[in-house]
């Protein structure tokens, strides 16, 4: 059948289709089979339902649309590019290639129009349902009852895979507590993954695992049926509940030998195939990226349309403000993401004497900025009265509140994603908490943070062998080295409570990326030096807290340290220069900010001069040589930890001032390079004893 004689909405379809397996077959590599599969399911979506504007992808009052099943990337740059994006065909015929805005899987902050970074599977599935939170939470704090400024919803597509993954169950069992019900979720069922048949590994019957969820579900049994699918979508926009749509599907429609097969999922189809599919669709098997400009036009009715929804909401937004001048002027501030003045005049600047866990601090750090910082808005997985991170009188996000202080459950990974998704959506700093050694559970989320550069503030503590008694389960070792190898993550970990304030002024402040405070249990002392220098040292990620005798010039040992060890390092420095070895003790909370520095502050701060140098951090010591060098030498702890009071821990493995002192001696002297080994690493599990490790 000529492509004329075709009816419109399935030339537009099948539009999506070609140009996704073109793009595919061309780059010789990605996933060609979900997009021919699921095209008719979000040509619904996007011509039916989904309020955007083309022209203006930051337009706050926005529809989301998040393709969780980010492998389907070529069937979201199809529709960006159709309907008007800042994405022209050259950039799909350079599908996965060196410099093109169409990577193999969707990148926020690369792509006009995409919303969340996809592609491990689950996370978009998390990052709506944190959209939907923030969605919720900036309409009660700016809609009046003549004014509905905030008023969005989250369509997405998932997959098998997707509902496979923890972090999705995490988060979707959390949406239907919250009854979030503006997300409304496409279910590509294709019963095909890529091993092979679904049924190889999963045999449960979804849509009731989500009924137990709490959440509104349907099934549509023709993944073709248009009509089908856009009531399902008017009925889940209808119901008060978070909606899922399993939608029956067949991967590679059209493919007379792939469609239905593994083969169809994460491999180009082949020429040859390629042709065959296009004689299906009656299309010319020998014509590469068309646009028949009856589609075209069809999909670009998107534009006026878009710009007619902005034009409207920014009379609405004037309307807004000559009646309530005062919150409109604070939510143009939100969505521009300045911070407003004076925002960190409330930190506390704390006294010799005042002795403090950091999380203490930073619990008195929230309720500073909880004022001034209105936008902060987060919570704990299940550990709040650890973590000390409620914002006090502030209420409670709930089904029938939208309070600042989210309850995400014990659903880490999942608490990840969806503090994500309220970064993606605008209006908030957001953060979240729980034990430093449980980061391993949510390291996904945390990582796609750092990739899209979301402005995400972790708040983690128990942060080392000094947590005590909950033993090595619960003991940090090895965590410190690898967030720090993560890119765009800046690790803080403040050494006491003047340091921990600058480190929320920091979080707060940066812009780009996530930033992590590390923080501990027990209790360290402030050091004289740090009210004065640390506003300004731990901005900078490293600095001079305690200055040799005799100044610059007249350096024998650098002691560099972080955290709770600050306070040993500090505590040798004055033994040492009663010994006459003058000693320059240097904090260095934030290695990634102290990279950013210019040489010549790096310089001052390590003189390159000063050979000996000896680092102490309660932790796996990887990484410590860049700032050591060859001559210097590395405390650590190279093994897990055990299970009695962290001071009676620190003893044993020789974190006390007296042996901090003996070592940095010997360091000195010149005697002594490298690993400093553990004095008593007490128990170990068997296999881990010394002369195995």
């Amino acid at each position: 059948m000529a492509i004329a004689e075709k009816g419109l909405e399935r030339l537009a379809i099948d539009t999506i289709r070609t140009l996704s397996i073109d793009a595919v077959q061309k780059a010789n590599s990605g996933h060609p089979g979900a997009p021919m599969g699921a095209a008719p399911m979000a040509y619904v979506v996007w011509t039916r339902f989904l309020r955007h504007a083309p022209t203006q992808p930051g337009w706050p009052d926005r529809d989301r649309f998040v393709l969780s099943a980010g492998h389907a990337s070529m069937l979201l740059y199809s529709l960006l590019h159709l309907t008007g994006y800042d994405l022209p065909l050259e950039e799909l015929e350079q599908f996965r290639q060196w410099g093109s805005r169409t990577p193999g899987h969707p990148e926020y902050g690369l792509t006009p129009g995409v919303e969340a970074t996809t592609g491990p599977l689950g996370q978009g599935f998390a990052n709506g349902v944190g959209m939907a939170i923030a969605e919720r939470r900036l309409a009660a704090e700016f809609n009046r009852p003549d004014h509905a400024i905030v008023d969005h919803r989250v369509y997405g597509i998932c997959s098998d895979g997707d509902l496979q993954e923890g972090i999705a169950s995490e988060a979707a069992s959390l949406a239907g507590h919250l009854r979030l019900g503006k997300i409304v979720y496409l279910y590509d069922d294709n019963h095909v993954q890529l091993d092979g048949p679904t049924s190889m590994a999963f045999s449960e019957d979804v849509l009731e695992r989500f009924d137990a969820y709490g959440w509104h579900t349907q099934r549509v049994e023709d993944g073709n049926d248009v009509e089908a699918i856009t009531r399902a979508v008017e009925a889940a926009r209808a119901d008060g509940r978070p909606s899922l749509v399993a939608v029956r599907t067949h991967i590679g429609y059209g493919s007379p030998n792939r469609q239905d097969t593994q083969k169809a999922h994460g491999q180009a189809l082949g020429e040859d195939e390629v042709r065959l599919v296009k004689q299906n669709y009656g299309w010319d098997p020998d014509a590469h990226f068309v646009e028949p400009a009856e589609a075209v036009a069809h999909f670009r009715q998107a534009v006026p349309r878009g710009e007619e929804l902005v034009a409207e909401w920014d009379e609405q937004l004037e309307a807004y403000a000559a009646a309530y001048p005062g919150e409109a002027a604070e939510l143009r501030r939100r969505l521009a993401g300045r911070l407003a003045d004076g925002w960190d005049a409330g930190l506390k600047t704390y006294a010799v004497g005042e002795d403090f866990a950091t999380r203490q601090a930073s619990q008195a750090a929230i309720a500073a900025l909880a004022g001034p910082v209105p936008e902060l808005f987060g919570g704990s997985a299940d550990l709040s009265e650890s973590n000390l991170t409620i914002i006090k009188d502030a209420g409670d996000f709930e089904p029938e509140e939208a309070g600042r202080n989210i309850w995400f459950g014990v659903r880490e990974h999942g608490m990840g994603g969806v503090t994500n998704g309220i970064a993606y959506h605008g209006g908030f700093v957001p953060y979240c908490a729980t034990f430093l050694n449980f980061s391993d559970y949510m390291r996904g989320a945390v990582r796609l943070s750092a990739l899209a550069g979301l402005h995400v503030i972790y708040v983690w503590t128990h942060d080392s062998v000094g947590l005590g008694e909950d033993g090595p389960t619960h003991q940090p070792i090895e965590h410190y080295a690898a967030l720090r190898a993560m890119p765009n993550l800046w690790f803080v970990r403040p050494g006491d409570a003047n340091e921990t304030a600058a480190a929320w002024r920091l979080a707060v402040r940066r812009r780009g990326g996530p930033v992590a405070l590390s923080l501990t249990r027990q209790k360290l002392p402030t050091l004289p030096e740090t009210a004065e220098r640390a506003p300004d040292g731990v901005a900078r990620g490293g600095y001079v807290v305690r200055e040799a005798s005799g100044g610059a010039g007249a350096i024998d040992l650098i002691l560099l340290a972080t955290g709770s060890e600050l306070g040993l390092a500090a505590g040798a420095a004055e033994r040492l220069e009663a010994a006459g070895v003058p000693t320059r003790v240097v904090s260095m909370p934030c290695w990634e900010a102290f990279e950013l520095e210019p040489a010549a502050y790096r310089d001052e701060v390590l003189p390159p001069g000063v050979k000996r140098r000896l680092s102490i951090e309660a932790g796996a010591g990887l990484g410590w040589e860049r700032w050591v060098g060859d001559d210097g030498a590395i405390m650590s702890i190279e093994h897990f930890g055990a299970s009695s009071p962290g001071a009676t821990i620190f003893e044993h493995f020789g974190f006390t001032i007296d042996h901090v002192t003996e070592v940095a001696r010997e360091v000195a002297a010149g005697r002594l390079r490298g690993r400093v080994p553990t004095v008593d690493p007490g128990h170990q599990p068997a296999g881990l004893a010394l002369g195995h490790r």
